[in-house]
């Protein structure tokens, strides 16, 4: 990535006054875990797919362990600490002149991050969860004696006042105490590649909301920006934005461009577009095609086919690596994490209201109301800013062999070293702009 990113940055961004810098953020092989026990259970058949996926979807298993997972967080933790602290002593005029730090996450790595700067702890959630239920309990148990009933509020409120004590303590200690941020610095953007995290947030509660705004999942007070990218065929990423508005599972998310792109639109111009799995080209839909369309906001959660068709260089490095798996595990990976066509549900119509007279009043043939002439969206909610970007689907051997590789292709790509470069620049970039219009 640090390549890719200096080709990139040598083309594009010579210009500018700032630059970026990677730093990887190796923690893992400094942690004890479970010493040697697992490889000392691993049978030798097949053993280089055993150690590989000992390697990946193990760290998954120990990071869902309640003996493990602390360790994990605070391995990644202490090193990303580590790291900007040893950054800024030898560049003591970063902060000095507000430099800016982004992480990019790939993997579990994205999951374990999130955690770390929101502070999300299973405990916690128990401990909530418990207190739900005793609640519960009690208003179920109305039916007991006036005496039994009397002494089950006495003991509620004795239960609160507790609580109360224990919050009122909580305070004390922390006031006296200063207790440190747990990051040293403040998060520009978090990039996620290949990332699991929404299948980890929707298993902890979370469900769509109607705001549209990223601190349903990510408060900008901890970090500004959230973007998750991701290859089409990767078996382990997941869509973020149906996580915040549940139509957007049927928009697609934001085509990344080709690094050799001629003056590509910005992406904050990009306007989003209805998704098609019926179409099976490329081409711009006609008027009476969009026009026919259903509405997002109404249509079942259809079950997407593909999105693009496009070539885009998704490392050589990464499919010479996993040529030497065979191609059999393309097959049984994808019917392992491959969806199902399972029956399309009905998506959440809303409230009674204006919304719902406009649905009823829809005939067929009658254009939806959210749907433009040209194709595009225009839904009641928008999200503030896209969070899902796809890259262009490459044509490789087959879709199943995609599926190997995509996952541990993103840090070659020269597409996601001119993604990140262009978030991480979009200040710097928008400012020189400013000043040569000012000069003209």
């Amino acid at each position: 990535m640090r390549d890719t990113a200096r080709k990139v940055e040598e083309k594009y961004f010579s210009n500018l006054a700032t630059h970026v810098e990677f730093l990887p953020v190796e923690w893992r092989s400094k942690l004890t875990l479970d010493g040697d026990t697992v490889d000392s259970i691993t049978p030798d058949k097949v053993r280089g797919l055993r150690d590989m996926l000992n390697s990946s979807a193990m760290d998954i298993m120990y990071y869902t362990s309640p003996l493990y997972r602390d360790e994990l967080v605070k391995g990644l933790q202490q090193e990303l600490n580590r790291l900007y602290s040893l950054f800024c002593s030898r560049n003591p005029e970063f902060e000095e002149k507000g430099g800016k730090v982004s992480i990019v996450s790939h993997s579990l790595g994205c999951v374990i991050t999130y955690d770390i700067m929101t502070g999300w702890n299973p405990v916690r959630l128990y401990e909530q969860l418990l207190q739900k239920e005793e609640e519960e309990e009690e208003l179920e148990e109305r039916w007991m004696s006036y005496e039994e009933q009397r002494l089950l509020e006495e003991l509620y409120l004795t239960k609160q006042r507790l609580r109360e004590i224990e919050e009122r303590l909580h305070e004390l200690k922390a006031s006296t105490i200063s207790k440190p941020p747990v990051l040293k610095f403040k998060v520009e953007n978090f990039f996620c590649m290949g990332s699991p995290l929404a299948v980890f947030l929707a298993l902890r509660g979370i469900r769509p909301g109607t705001s549209g705004s990223q601190d349903h999942i990510l408060p900008r007070t901890i970090c500004n920006r959230l973007l998750n990218i991701f290859h089409p065929t990767d078996p382990v990423a997941y869509r973020l934005e149906p996580l915040i508005l549940k139509h957007y599972s049927n928009i697609s998310p934001v085509q990344i461009h080709w690094y050799n792109t001629a003056n590509p639109l910005p992406y904050e111009h990009m306007k989003p577009s209805f998704l098609n799995p019926s179409k099976e080209t490329t081409s711009a839909p006609d008027t009476e095609s969009a026009s026919a369309a259903p509405s997002p906001t109404t249509s079942p959660v259809m079950v997407r086919r593909h999105y693009g068709e496009s070539i885009t260089n998704i490392g050589k490095a990464s499919i010479l690596g996993a040529a030497s798996i065979g191609k059999g595990l393309g097959g049984m990976l994808f019917s392992r994490f491959g969806r199902s066509s399972a029956t399309p549900q009905t998506m959440e119509t809303g409230k009674d209201g204006p919304e719902g007279d406009e649905k009823k009043a829809t005939t067929v043939g009658t254009p939806p109301l959210p749907h433009s002439s040209s194709g595009f969206l225009e839904p009641t909610v928008e999200l503030e800013h896209r969070i899902d970007f796809e890259l262009r689907e490459g044509l490789v051997e087959s879709r199943y062999w995609s599926a190997v590789t995509s996952h541990t292709a993103y840090w070659s790509s020269l597409d996601i070293a001119l993604f990140l470069l262009t978030f991480m620049y979009k200040q710097d970039q928008e400012e020189t702009d400013k000043s040569n219009l000012d000069t003209l």
